[in-house]
């Protein structure tokens, strides 16, 4: 089992880092429950989502907000490639300002699932993405994955004939103010339940990430922490394919845990050239996600190639699933959620380098765990 000793070299405590550590730490643990939460569904829930993609008029929206979102956005294309569905993420934050663009009549009569992401399930863009589909979308179905069984979203959701709730276990309902064990539990939990592969081997692949996870954290948690301590202004995070919104999620942890004082962007290997690669200097680190796919892989290593030979940035390195163990055959939508545990531990070492507190990391209240001061207007006016 991985633990806090896996993340060498800090006070956590007098750091006020305690609550985000143990759930980096955690992770590996809290996959292994997913399966039991799975058994608490309705015994037909996953036989009925399953037909539902299996039908090509159906249209799954994939969405969340922030973090969540980025949950949607790494299951979306995976599920897309598996089902004759149309599985598309979207972002509340999107859905709730542009309805009219992502809702549009012809929806009438299509089978539709809006699929909730949702730590706390109390945020106001997800509940209200939940009441805007429901009243322009008759005979939409909802399925909401949420850390949070008290939270508006599973106690109204458990309420109604349309809506199956999966609540993952409590411990992955962060306490930290950034989401870490929330972001991972859910992703795997939708990849199990949404995936088209048989129960038993879906739940086999859970139980591998959580050996891998365990065995990169004990084994990887020296050079993470080394890297932790370079004086850093800019961290870029490159990943393509599924891939993509792992590097936007890990740019988020920079920004969220570092309190914006260092710059976190995000690209895919190809597009870093078109003008993003203007950020390199020698206060950058440059981290690739490597995909687990040959023909991606190819381009990977070009630019790695490429960015190590112009020698500007401070440091640029790969995180490779194949080269830490992972088989070739793990779908890069399902080993993000051990890459991401790289982002997760670098952010919490970068912010304790800067003496802040990673718990929260923004004391102001200007940055909160919950979003607040969003005013929902009225969808009938879109």
């Amino acid at each position: 089992m991985a633990t806090l000793h896996h993340l060498p070299a800090v006070c956590w405590t007098a750091g006020g880092g305690m609550d985000t550590a143990q759930e980096i730490a955690q992770q590996p643990e809290v996959w292994r429950q997913i399966p039991a939460c799975l058994d608490l569904l309705p015994p037909d829930a996953r036989a009925s989502l399953h037909a539902l993609l299996a039908d090509p008029a159906s249209l799954v929206l994939l969405t969340g907000a922030g973090t969540s979102a980025y949950v949607g956005e790494l299951a979306a294309d995976h599920l897309d490639a598996a089902w004759p569905a149309r599985v598309r993420a979207l972002a509340t934050t999107s859905l709730l300002s542009h309805p009219a663009s992502y809702l549009p009549f012809r929806t009438a009569g299509q089978p539709v699932l809006l699929v909730s992401f949702a730590r706390s399930g109390s945020s106001p863009e997800s509940l209200a993405a939940v009441e805007l589909v429901r009243a322009r979308v008759p005979g939409a179905r909802f399925l909401n994955i949420t850390c949070n069984a008290e939270g508006r979203l599973a106690r109204e959701g458990g309420a109604r004939n349309d809506t199956i709730n999966l609540v993952l276990p409590p411990a992955c309902c962060d306490r930290g103010f950034a989401m870490t064990s929330s972001f991972t539990t859910m992703l795997l939990a939708a990849l199990a339940l949404l995936g088209p592969e048989p129960l038993p081997a879906v739940l086999a692949r859970i139980d591998t990430l959580a050996t891998l996870a365990e065995r990169w954290l004990a084994g990887q948690a020296a050079d993470w922490h080394a890297l932790g301590q370079l004086s850093l202004q800019r961290i870029v995070y490159l990943a393509g394919g599924p891939l993509e919104a792992l590097a936007r999620e890990a740019a988020l942890k920079v920004l969220e845990l570092s309190g914006g004082r260092i710059v976190a962007l995000a690209n895919t290997p190809l597009g870093f050239r078109h003008g993003p690669k203007a950020v390199l200097n020698r206060d950058s680190l440059v981290v690739l996600f490597h995909s687990q796919h040959p023909h991606a892989r190819r381009y990977d290593q070009d630019l790695l190639d490429e960015l190590r030979r112009d020698g500007v940035a401070a440091d640029v390195i790969a995180v490779d699933g194949g080269a830490l163990g992972a088989p070739d055959t793990l779908p890069d939508a399902w080993l993000a959620a051990c890459h991401v545990i790289f982002a997760q531990v670098l952010a919490l070492h970068q912010s304790l380098r800067l003496g802040l507190t990673p718990d929260s990391p923004f004391p102001d209240g200007t940055v909160n765990r919950v979003v607040q001061g969003v005013t929902i207007h009225d969808h009938a006016y879109a």
